[in-house]
């Protein structure tokens, strides 16, 4: 017999965030039903439960992998993501409460998710409206800060992407399936130790960087090495994203920029006036430079991604007249967006990824206050560039960036993007080996 939760609750009512979010204004979730069947699925799980890019991307691509499996979308709250492309995910810690006993696998279906603590993960589930206040809240007050983040993601881990075998003891097997942690050797010791922990007694493991797989070999865990899956969109959905850039905002956008356009993307936290000042600087001198024109999209909404109000404000101190800010946060249109440019350049790992999978220039964007530390964009194209490709870039050379990727070899570029495949496929394989 199905049985319904109803997953959420009233934070306000309770005290947790009195004034902060309001009567009655909490974050609830809609009501899901599970059925005993699910006990025999493979449940994927990842952070596709809030609006990032790649997130959105990972459970489409292992689903086109599976196609004869019944698969279990599942994440650390009950959202509905179809809006943006993306799937009506299930909460974690609901599967574990069901009757039914899931007995099939779960598969980590990729992203950063090896340093995500629980507070950024419950303010990264927050609509963005509520996350300042609420961040600001709970800042002095680390009881009822606790007691809200355990309320968000149902259990008390402190890195809660990684699955703690405890949650679900009859799963035959937990995968984890080309994720990252290029930072895990500078958090929390409690927070590596558990990451750690649950690494180990998973069935099998791959990672997506060089950097990740050499901090866990250092702390005795086999992994094996294997692309991002975003390498996979072209090869899996061209179809699909060549129709997205016939209509709507895309096709809009073509028919705007007939010489071409470069897709250009930010985070917030590049939001300072001197910083978008000279974004917009070196955004007009390659627009100059080589006749394109420039579209500020986003790659994710969710708190601590990205800011509508960054990329307008970057717009409006330009000089070039072919600049435009693209609105749509659909998944599809973002691939679109991507495939269809002359170049990417921006903060966002998978908008470079997605570039790789159709063979056009990329640079990510490096934040002026970014430490000697590499991050998740430089660590893989580290592991996967060819030697000669723009990794990262500070804000100040962004136009250098950006005309030294546009000079690259399209040869070369297309040998790389079908090699990522291959090496994608190859890693895979593996993981649907194994699957009960």
């Amino acid at each position: 017999m199905s049985q319904v939760f109803l997953i959420g609750r009233n934070d306000a009512d309770d005290g947790v965030l009195a004034g902060v979010i309001g009567p009655r204004q909490a974050w609830y979730a809609k009501a899901v039903t599970y059925d005993a069947a699910m006990a025999r699925s493979i449940i994927l799980f990842g952070a596709f439960d809030r609006h990032n890019f790649g997130d959105l991307l990972f459970p489409h691509i292992a689903a086109a992998l599976l196609p004869d499996e019944d698969l279990v979308f599942a994440g650390l709250a009950s959202r509905d993501l179809r809006c943006h492309g993306g799937h009506q995910v299930r909460a974690l810690a609901q599967l574990a409460a069901d009757g039914a006993e899931p007995t099939g696998a779960l598969i980590h279906v990729g992203g950063e998710i090896l340093t995500c603590s629980a507070w950024q993960a419950a303010i990264m589930l927050l609509p963005p409206e509520q996350a300042q206040d609420s961040i600001a809240y709970l800042h002095t007050r680390p009881r009822a800060k606790r007691e809200w983040v355990r309320s968000m993601l149902g259990n008390a881990a402190l890195a809660p992407y990684t699955l703690s075998r405890k949650l679900l003891p009859g799963l035959a097997r937990v995968i984890y399936n080309a994720v990252g942690g290029v930072g895990l050797d500078q958090c929390d010791p409690a927070l590596r130790a558990e990451v750690l922990a649950n690494l180990a007694a998973a069935d099998h493991v791959s990672v997506r960087d060089r950097q990740t797989l050499a901090q866990l070999a250092a702390a005795g865990i086999p992994a094996r090495l294997t692309p991002d899956p975003a390498v996979m969109v072209a090869e899996l959905f061209g179809a699909k994203i060549a129709q997205r850039a016939r209509e709507g905002e895309v096709a809009q956008l073509l028919g705007t920029f007939p010489r071409g356009y470069v897709a250009v993307q930010f985070s917030a936290d590049f939001g300072d006036d001197p910083t978008l000042t000279e974004v917009a600087a070196q955004l007009d001198r390659i627009a100059a430079a080589s006749g394109l024109g420039v579209a500020l999209f986003r790659a994710g909404a969710a708190p601590w991604h990205d800011d509508l109000a960054c990329l307008q404000r970057v717009a409006t101190r330009m000089r070039a007249p072919s600049v435009t800010v693209f609105g749509s946060l659909d998944v599809w249109d973002i691939c679109a967006l991507i495939a269809n440019s002359r170049a990417y350049c921006g903060s966002s790992l998978h908008g470079r990824i997605v570039a790789m999978a159709f063979a056009l220039p990329r640079v990510n964007l490096r934040h002026p206050q970014a430490t000697k530390h590499p991050g998740k964009q430089a660590a893989f194209a580290a592991t996967w560039e060819e030697p000669g490709v723009p990794a990262t870039v500070e804000v100040g050379d962004i136009a250098q960036g950006i005309g030294d990727a546009l000079a690259l070899d399209p040869a070369q570029l297309r040998r790389s993007a079908r090699l990522l495949v291959t090496q994608y496929r190859q890693g895979f394989d593996s993981v649907r080996a194994g699957l009960p």
